[in-house]
C-alpha cells in the first residue's frame, strides 16, 4: 500500500484507531475482539499487519492476549497515544485522524496571536484533517521560529507533536484549548464541505514545551457534522 510522505505505519495508524475507539467507548473494557482473520479482513490489512497492530496495543497495557481464547480490550485511563492531545472525534466516537499539509512558511507573527515564543518569526503550517477518511477540520498552526532553521512539507509527519519530539526536541507538555466560533477561512481546499466564511466551531490552543515557554498557538476550524471536540475528565 502506497502511502503519503510523513504518513504513521499502517500498524500504528491501526492501534492509534483502536486506542481512540476504546477511549470513546465504543470498545469497551474486557471486550473480546473479532477472530484475527475476520478482524483484518474488515479493516482492509493484512494478518501480519493486524498482529504487529494488536502487539503495540497489548504493549501499552490495551490489549490482554489469552491463548486458545482471543484478544480481549483492557481500557486504561491514560493511553500512551500518539494523538492523546487531539481533541476531535467523529460524532459517532473514535475515527482515525490523518493530515495533510497544505502549506508551510516562515512569517512575521501576527499580531492577532496570543504572545509566544522568543522570535519574531513563526512557522505557520496550515493542514487539513481526516477522520477515518471524512475531511473533518482545518489548522492552522504558529510554530515559533526558534526551533528549527528550516522546516518544508516534506519534513512533517501526521502526528506534528511525534515530529517535534523526534526532529526538534521539542515536547508540547501542556495546551490550553479556548472553544468558540470563528468563520472557514478561505484558503480551504475543495474537498472541505463547508464554503469559506461560513460560521463554524474554532478552537483556539496556546501549547507550552517542557521548559514551560509558549511555543506554538494553532486555530482549528471543524465541520460540526462530522465531529465534535470531546475533553474526557478523570
Amino acid at each position: 500500500m502506497d502511502q503519503p510522505p510523513g504518513s504513521l505505519p499502517i500498524y500504528i495508524q491501526l492501534a492509534e484507531l483502536l486506542v481512540r475507539d476504546i477511549a470513546a467507548n465504543r470498545l469497551i473494557d474486557g471486550e473480546r475482539l473479532p477472530p484475527e482473520r475476520d478482524m483484518a479482513q474488515q479493516l482492509g490489512v493484512a494478518v501480519g499487519t493486524l498482529r504487529k497492530a494488536l502487539a503495540e496495543l497489548q504493549a501499552r497495557g490495551l490489549l490482554e492476549r489469552v491463548q486458545g481464547s482471543g484478544n480481549y480490550v483492557r481500557a486504561i485511563s491514560d493511553p500512551n497515544s500518539v494523538y492523546a492531545m487531539f481533541r476531535l472525534e467523529l460524532v459517532e466516537g473514535g475515527g482515525l485522524p490523518t493530515a495533510e499539509v497544505l502549506e508551510v512558511s516562515r512569517l512575521e507573527k501576527p499580531e492577532h496571536l496570543p504572545k509566544f515564543g522568543s522570535s519574531a518569526e513563526a512557522y505557520r503550517i496550515r493542514r487539513i484533517r481526516f477522520l477515518s477518511g471524512k475531511p473533518a477540520a482545518l489548522e492552522e498552526i504558529w510554530l515559533d521560529g526558534s526551533y528549527a532553521d528550516v522546516i518544508t512539507k516534506d519534513d512533517l509527519s501526521e502526528s506534528l507533536y511525534l515530529f517535534y519530539r523526534q526532529k526538534l526536541g521539542l515536547w508540547i507538555v501542556r495546551a490550553e484549548d479556548q472553544v468558540g466560533l470563528g468563520a472557514i477561512p478561505d484558503w480551504r481546499p475543495g474537498v472541505f464541505a463547508m464554503p469559506a466564511g461560513a460560521p463554524a466551531p474554532l478552537v483556539s490552543r496556546v501549547s507550552q514545551a517542557q521548559d514551560g515557554a509558549r511555543a506554538e498557538v494553532s486555530l482549528t476550524w471543524f465541520d460540526p457534522e462530522i465531529a465534535r471536540y470531546v475533553a474526557r475528565l478523570k
